[in-house]
């Protein structure tokens, strides 16, 4: 490991404190020195008395020789005597060496026991590094040129005699814990569980983690050292995930399902949370590469292929385009000399290595070839095994459990579901679904929240989605969620499930036909939390892609409230998208156009909204004036800087705002009142340019028509 690894850790760990060791400006040599005996002394107060539970000779030998430069710079500092300046230049190193030893001294303190075992050889080496650097430094220390006392000099020469012939030191017995913490990882590796006597004998007896609440300690360690590093460490972050996993189920198997720090309504519970949660939410909604998104749905791409023209698709929604009887590129337009797909690996694991970068949770889909499965940051077979038998273990808490070891069940469900869809897969496989369905009905608000997140989590596998959806009465509880849950965040999260859950077209019907769940999603886009918002509009545009949803979704008020969501700038695109959906159908064009702030909400979505927000409301608009009948059509005509409007897209629109823009520019042109509401427009010059566009590709994809930004499919909590 590096030592910028370490020093850095550190920094992102430690207080204050370490601002006293800034570079050294230029000191009298009184002062200089004043200083460094301060800091030396300081040291060995704070070390001295520490328990050193591994690296205990290595620090107990640092700390000597700090002392010895205590007892050096003491003298100098009674003496008050003029130092050359060859010893100055010697001090200010001194000073920096002080500096890394209390780093490394922090750093063996305070790290966590396993992390400490792991790095047992690397730390050792840090140790004898230092101790190679105090040698060098009292080589060339001129201790003619200073006058010592004859104990002082002797202390000073017996150190240096000593840093000369010290060698690299590793702890045996240390040594020996750590090969026996890789035999675990070996057993899991191979498909066996180790002993649990071996493993109590080891976690309890010989490094002294006794309690449910330093077990998680340790894991939450191990879990920074893999994203604060980004791989400059060793292990790897493909073993560490294993050594993780193993203490993880180490923690239910040895320590039961006890509360520890993070239970039912403490201070602690809600300031964990919102580490864990909170943060996951902030990932969540990153800004995705440009090149990482499908042209035709403008998500991430899970499959990206390439077709004849060159250009790279999601697999799943140029498959579509070209099922629906198109031969055309729908980017470029050019004619297909083919059908045939072909996998863009490069780019594929280009997205994979950025999700696991922002750890975002990465799906490849069933047909992934054996190069993506072989990516270096996919688990490890121990880390597998290890979390299936940990899986084992919470499901059967909850089915059997007291209602406070459900409650810490279903939370560690939901973070075992948080990457990977092996977890996801062998959770639901294991029966986890019932146990946190019937979950969803309690009235502990902590186990509420946690069950519905557990859910979201492992829906994001697609063969989960039909488990869900096939388990008796799932759905309804969830919708009681989104419509009753005791907190914010459960509601929320039952809103976000719903959206991953709509992903399959044949649930949307479904989803809107349960009970009161349009109308819960439409009351939590009016009232919710900015997040609570963007999942309820996510889910609202999903229900509305399915044109059987239409009346269910006027008459439960969702129009009403897309249509004020037309002035949230965090929502608006989306809202306006599924606008432009609803309104391709003359009922939805008549309710939409009944709701007075409309029109001139999407007019000014068309001034002031991001590229996408303006292309969902020029199509919505234009969809308006086609189904909407001649009244509505002479609204939208009469709504005022819309000309001037249409004449900014046209020439500055992206692709789809222009052809949509060109297309309404058409309408208007036919209108009786064309002429003297458009007469200046000059549309004519663009008519050619669009004529392919008119009326044989008209909105022949609803993907290809709406634009909706979505970072990831779904929210991983």
């Amino acid at each position: 490991m590096a030592t910028a690894a370490i020093f850095s850790s550190l920094r992102r760990r430690r207080s204050p404190s370490l601002e006293a060791f800034l570079a050294p400006v230029d000191l009298s040599d009184v002062a200089l020195v004043q200083m460094l005996a301060s800091i030396a002394a300081t040291l060995v107060c704070c070390f001295s008395e520490k328990c050193f539970f591994f690296q205990r000779r290595n620090s107990r030998s640092l700390i000597r020789k700090i002392e010895v430069f205590v007892v050096l710079l003491e003298y100098l500092k009674e003496s008050g005597s003029t130092l050359p300046s060859t010893v100055t230049l010697c001090f200010k190193e001194l000073y920096l060496l002080l500096y890394r030893s209390k780093i490394l001294l922090d750093y063996c303190a305070e790290s966590s026991k396993l992390w400490l075992l792991l790095q047992n050889h690397s730390i050792s080496g840090h140790f004898h590094d230092l101790n190679q650097e105090i040698s060098t430094l009292l080589d060339v220390f001129p201790m003619k040129d200073v006058e010592l006392s004859d104990d002082v000099r002797e202390q000073v020469e017996l150190l240096q005699k000593q840093s000369r012939s010290a060698k690299l030191y590793i702890d045996g017995n240390d040594e020996n814990l750590r090969l026996r913490f890789f035999s675990f990882l070996d057993e899991f590796e191979n498909g066996r569980i180790p002993n649990p006597v071996e493993l109590r004998v080891f976690f309890v007896e010989r490094l002294g983690i006794t309690d449910a609440k330093s077990c998680r300690g340790e894991i939450v360690f191990l879990e920074e050292q893999i994203v604060n590093h980004e791989g400059d460490v060793e292990p790897t972050a493909s073993v560490l995930n294993g050594f993780v996993a193993i203490t993880r189920y180490c923690r239910f198997l040895l320590f039961g399902f006890e509360e520890d720090e993070i239970e039912l309504g403490s201070g602690n519970q809600k300031k964990l949370r919102k580490g864990l949660i909170t943060q996951e939410i902030a990932d969540t909604f990153l800004t995705v590469p440009k090149d990482f998104i499908c042209p035709i749905s403008l998500d991430l791409m899970t499959d990206p292929v390439i077709i004849s023209t060159g250009q790279t698709y999601d697999r799943s929604f140029i498959t579509r385009w070209m099922e629906e009887g198109h031969r055309t590129c729908p980017k470029t337009g050019q004619m297909l000399e083919h059908t045939r797909l072909v996998t863009n690996r490069a780019l594929r694991n280009l997205i994979m290595q950025w999700c696991i970068a922002n750890r975002i949770p990465y799906d490849p889909p069933e047909t992934t070839e054996a190069s993506a499965e072989s990516f270096a940051s996919v688990p490890s077979k121990a880390a597998i095994q290890a979390n299936k038998a940990t899986a084992e273990l919470l499901i059967q808490q909850l089915a059997t459990g007291s209602q406070g070891a459900k409650t810490i069940a279903a939370r560690e469900i939901r973070l075992l579901a948080k990457t990977g869809k092996e977890n996801r897969a062998f959770i639901a496989e294991s029966g986890a679904i019932p146990h946190l369905r019937k979950l969803l009905s309690s009235t502990n608000p902590v186990a509420l929240e946690n069950s519905v997140t557990a859910m979201l989590n492992l829906s994001i596998y697609e063969k989960n989605k039909s488990r869900i959806m096939e388990e008796e009465g799932c759905l309804r509880a969830i919708v009681e969620v989104l419509r009753f849950g005791l907190t914010t965040e459960a509601r929320e999260n039952a809103a976000a499930t719903l959206f991953s859950l709509s992903a399959v077209h044949d649930y949307k019907k479904r989803i809107a036909d349960e009970g009161k769940a349009v109308e819960a999603l439409a009351g939590l886009l009016r009232v919710g939390t900015t997040r609570g918002k963007k999942d309820a509009v996510t889910a609202l545009f999903n229900l509305s892609t399915h044109t059987e949803n239409c009346v269910r979704m006027i008459e439960a008020g969702a129009v009403t409230a897309l249509v004020c969501a037309l002035g949230n700038e965090g929502v608006a695109e989306e809202a306006a998208g599924a606008l432009a959906l609803i309104v391709r159908q003359p009922v939805g064009a008549e309710a939409v156009g009944q709701e007075e702030m409309a029109i001139a909400g999407l007019i000014r979505m068309m001034r002031c909204g991001t590229p996408r927000g303006k292309e969902n409301a020029v199509a919505a608009l234009l969809e308006l004036c086609r189904c909407g009948g001649a009244a509505t059509t002479e609204r939208v005509l009469k709504a005022p800087a819309l000309a001037g409007l249409l004449q900014t897209l046209l020439f500055t629109g992206t692709k789809r705002a222009r052809r949509k823009a060109a297309s309404l520019a058409r309408v208007f042109q036919r209108s009786e009142n064309a002429a003297s509401h458009f007469g200046g427009l000059g549309v004519s010059p663009v008519r050619s340019a669009f004529e392919g566009n008119s009326t044989t590709n008209r909105d022949s994809s609803f993907a290809n028509d709406v634009s909706v930004p979505m970072s990831i499919s779904v929210p991983v909590l």
